[in-house]
């Protein structure tokens, strides 16, 4: 479905209350056993908060950040989830120039592995900072959180948000901006006026309610309009042959890329298939 002809209201979405928000980890782990992430060795690091591990990574598509301030005298701690925001026009979609990734009709940012070339184009557009590189591998890819794309589609709610006990929500994200507006006008006192996410890069599938200011969370600022405006404004003054160039490029580097994996796929089979043959030996 082209992004431009989409509902969003009726898309699917993540209200991120970060009032009820404990800290628990309950979601990083159930996104680590859901995607089948390894862990990470980490350093304990108290520099931007008490969070662990210290970022996301290719290994870690979704962390709950500690940020503390201090609230009549005392230091005080918030928690909230930090996670791919499933834009809904996402840069990342529109730099890419082999479509690895795309808004689907039900809200999540998908990525597709087999057209991905490695170029890194979206870690540079996304204004979140999600998309994360495969820095381990020979023949590196990108990774970022899908949205539990897999169990969405099976009627089945993220695997975040059903670990959850208090802070996320998911439905339309229609009705999740009526509750966040219901939720700052029954109490406020407890919310910022600011859902993030409403607007931010001309408005997200994840939304989050706030006790302090966004600068002081760390949440980043980012423009109200969406950011493929931008890209394809500047790509107005790129001339023509420049960009016939570069796709024809990035087409034999993606054929030149998917030869490699595939031969080093195949290397590593046979070298496994080697290795049980000499055990049963």
């Amino acid at each position: 479905m082209n992004s431009s002809t989409m509902d969003y209201a009726k898309t699917r979405a993540f209200l991120i209350d970060t009032t009820k928000c404990t800290g628990c980890r309950g979601c990083q782990v159930a996104c680590k056993q859901w995607n089948q992430l390894k862990g990470e060795k980490t350093v304990f690091f108290s520099g931007e908060g008490y969070q662990n591990p210290p970022q996301m990574s290719e290994y870690t598509f979704t962390r709950v950040k500690f940020k503390d301030y201090e609230k009549n005298g005392q230091h005080e701690f918030a928690f909230y989830k930090e996670m791919c925001m499933h834009c809904n026009d996402p840069a990342c979609a529109s730099v890419c120039p082999v479509g690895a990734f795309r808004k689907t009709a039900e809200g999540p940012v998908v990525y597709d592995s087999q057209k991905c070339i490695g170029c890194r184009f979206c870690m540079v557009a996304c204004p979140f900072g999600v998309p994360k590189y495969e820095w381990s591998k020979a023949f590196p890819l990108v990774k970022k959180c899908t949205g539990c794309y897999s169990r969405i589609k099976e009627g089945l709610h993220p695997a975040c948000a059903t670990a959850c006990p208090t802070a996320i929500t998911y439905g339309s994200r229609g009705e999740l901006l009526k509750e966040a507006e219901k939720r700052i006008a029954a109490r406020p006192g407890r919310y910022c006026k600011t859902i993030y996410g409403k607007e931010e890069a001309g408005g997200t599938s994840v939304l989050y309610l706030t006790q302090q200011p966004l600068d002081e969370l760390g949440f980043r600022p980012v423009t109200k309009r969406p950011l493929p405006s931008y890209t394809w404004q500047a790509l107005r003054f790129v001339p023509g042959v420049f960009l016939t160039v570069g796709g024809t490029l990035s087409l034999v580097s993606w054929f030149q890329h998917r030869k490699d994996r595939v031969r080093k796929e195949e290397e590593q089979r046979r070298q496994a298939e080697a290795e049980r043959k000499e055990e049963n030996r």
